[in-house]
């Protein structure tokens, strides 16, 4: 495949791969991507709504919370 090359050992073993990001860039991203969100599958995750009502109830007591409906521009 054009863009993609193997390093070999003595024996001639594929060892590694170097890939062209100017072929390739996209689907390295993906990948690295889901070797990322692979690795962390069995940490401990946060209910999205819990998540912000914490964040919002932080954000309140510093008093930083923005007026609801308040139209910017």
């Amino acid at each position: 495949m054009k863009g993609i090359n193997y390093i070999t050992d003595g024996r001639g073993k594929k060892t590694a791969i170097v890939i062209s990001l100017k072929n390739y860039q996209e689907e390295v991203e993906d990948f690295l991507d889901g070797l990322e969100a692979a690795s962390r599958a069995e940490e401990p995750s946060v209910d999205f709504e819990k998540a912000v009502a914490k964040i919002l109830k932080s954000k309140k007591a510093n008093g930083k919370v923005p007026a609801k409906n308040k139209k910017i521009g």
